[in-house]
């Protein structure tokens, strides 16, 4: 069965329409590039079409003409052809009609390039000639760009557009908001295609932390991805009722609710039910899965803003060698931040070492495998709440003091909120230093610290920046 994958009188009706009024490139642009026209002088037309906006020149005959002689591309018949077909009046209709052929037209194009691919790579591994077609196959679906360099023009065109974006917002946010004014302020939200690395010892509540992170991405009805190594799902949204409800989070676990805890709960359910939060608990992932699923995920949800790994120690490796392992997977997680244009926050380990330390607050050396995780991660931030380390040494102490027959005076206080540090390692465009949070531990919830009552008007600053030079590491 023939399948006819273009139509010169649709894509001659565009440009003619275009032709007619100037205004209608915009409406075109918009959905159309010029390798979309199957007819290689239609590209050119359309590619002087872009030249001529630009310039902020009329886009008409006279002009395009001219700019089409220089390049030696002119064809009388072929433009005459173009200014004798009416003006389509349903232009953007129309131009989608054309996206959907020259689609149809990369498809089959690229369905012969998977045999040749196949044919012609037999040394390799199926799953590493799997990942590359998933690659091409994913660009043709959300129409990424390719890999060519860019003129100075273009960057110099998106930077001034993306300056105009920042000075219209009402706020410095330049990406996500976290759902934390000040560290907000230092991060300026997380960016598209950023890795974020969030590090701590176990108990710090790195996992709350990020589960309040994606709180408030859901508040503002974007998309959230959650893998899941270490905790099925379930309990992952017990934790997120708890904090979203503020209903101990032992009360929830055990049952032990009266009927407004329970309605209020129901509440909570509803809402997250009609959030986009995506869990994946399946706790054997490595970069192909975890990439194959995002993939398919953000193609069916553009909206997805976010995702979260906890966490990145716990993925398979191909090698067998943990470090290269780490490396790979820590490279994967990057490349695909920037391929999907979203932030990917990876938990990870800190080594035990700096349990032996009299100041246990962890420091980059203190990551597990850190040389390929500092190298590729645009953020490395650390949670640290000193006195969970002060309960722990009371505890010993009073054990140990039991053990040999003799009295201590030591008093363990057990906080409900309690002081937490977030520590910024590394900020590849920002400063480095430290955010000073509270953590309600009844509801596993991070919050602002709390303004004196005589200071409530004031606007809070309780970050303390140790460095203003911006950490330019490579990537």
């Amino acid at each position: 069965m023939e399948i006819n994958l273009y139509n010169l009188d649709i894509e001659r009706g565009v440009l003619s329409a275009i032709l007619f009024d100037g205004e209608n490139y915009e409406k075109v642009a918009a959905i159309l590039k010029p390798k979309d026209f199957y007819l290689p002088f239609h590209q050119d037309v359309f590619s002087i079409m872009e030249k001529l906006y630009k310039k902020d020149y009329p886009i008409d005959e006279t002009f395009i003409k001219e700019e089409l002689a220089k390049e030696g591309k002119f064809d009388e018949t072929l433009m005459f052809d173009i200014i004798s077909t009416a003006p389509v009046e349903m232009i953007e209709s129309y131009s989608k009609e054309i996206k959907d052929k020259a689609l149809k037209r990369e498809l089959l194009h690229f369905s012969n390039v998977v045999k040749q691919e196949v044919y012609e790579k037999t040394d390799e591994r199926a799953v590493d000639i799997v990942e590359d077609i998933q690659s091409e196959l994913f660009k043709i679906a959300t129409e990424s760009e390719d890999g060519d360099f860019k003129e100075m023009s273009l960057v110099t065109d998106l930077t001034m557009q993306y300056i105009k974006e920042q000075i219209a917002k009402d706020s410095l946010l330049t990406g996500l908001d976290t759902g934390f004014i000040d560290l907000n302020r230092m991060t300026s939200g997380f960016n598209e295609g950023d890795l974020i690395i969030i590090a701590a010892r176990p108990a710090m509540g790195k996992t709350s932390f990020v589960l309040n992170i994606a709180n408030n991405v859901l508040k503002n009805n974007k998309g959230v991805a959650i893998f899941s190594l270490e905790m099925p799902a379930e309990q992952l949204m017990l934790r997120m009722i708890s904090s979203h409800s503020s209903i101990p989070l032992q009360d929830v676990r055990t049952g032990n609710l009266n009927d407004e805890q329970i309605s209020k709960i129901t509440e909570t359910m509803d809402y997250f039910a009609t959030r986009k939060l995506f869990i994946d608990d399946n706790s054997i992932q490595n970069i192909h899965s975890v990439r194959a699923k995002l993939r398919k995920l953000k193609s069916l949800h553009p909206e997805l803003s976010l995702v979260i790994i906890d966490y990145l120690q716990l993925m398979v490796g191909d090698s067998k060698e943990r470090h290269i392992a780490v490396a790979e997977i820590s490279r994967g997680l990057k490349m695909l931040a920037r391929e999907l244009k979203i932030p990917i926050i990876a938990l990870s380990q800190l080594n035990r070492g700096l349990e032996s330390r009299p100041d246990k607050r962890p420091m980059m050396s203190d990551l597990r495998e850190s040389g390929a995780i500092e190298q590729d991660a645009d953020i490395i931030m650390f949670v640290y709440r000193d006195d969970v380390y002060k309960i722990r040494e009371a505890k010993q102490a009073i054990k140990e003091a039991e053990k040999e027959g003799k009295k201590v005076d030591v008093q363990i206080v057990e906080k409900d909120i309690e002081d937490a540090e977030i520590i910024i390692g590394k900020q590849r465009n920002g400063p480095t230093g430290v955010v000073h949070l509270q953590f309600n531990k009844k509801f596993t919830r991070f919050q602002d610290k709390a303004l004196p009552v005589n200071d409530m008007q004031a606007t809070p600053a309780t970050f303390e920046v140790e460095s203003n030079e911006v950490d330019m590491a490579p990537i």
